[in-house]
């Protein structure tokens, strides 16, 4: 069992930066690859970004490529997504996942997710 706690959201102008982080229980984060998803309101949930479980590979969004970075650190069983340059259509709440095969991850099928960080832009 894995258990994701997401930190970090909040609010900011458009232009700007938050980093979130996602804190994992267990003694097995070092073996699942990790991701981030978003979901606005009226709208589905939306694959942002993911990192496999040595950090040796990243994937992203095309909406988001060049402006976010995922990254991870074992030793502190926790996962980061740095945004910058944020743009009011990054307004959404955002869920950290965790699946052991990368693919399945960034498909929209993890094995446990978080609860969720509020993150609002404005203009």
């Amino acid at each position: 069992q894995v258990q994701l706690v997401e930190s970090g959201g909040g609010l900011a102008q458009a232009g700007g930066s938050l980093k979130l982080s996602c804190a994992a229980s267990g003694r097995t984060f070092r073996s699942y690859a990790m991701g981030w998803f978003r979901q606005a309101p009226g709208k589905e949930r939306e694959f942002v970004a993911a990192i496999n479980s040595s950090g040796g590979r990243t994937d992203y969004a095309d909406s988001v490529k060049g402006r976010f970075t995922i990254s991870r650190d074992n030793a502190k069983n926790t996962v980061y997504l740095q945004m910058n340059s944020l743009k009011p259509e990054d307004t959404a709440n955002y869920y950290c996942a965790a699946n052991l095969g990368l693919i399945q991850l960034e498909n929209g099928s993890p094995d446990y997710w978080g609860q969720g960080t509020q993150v609002t832009v404005s203009s």
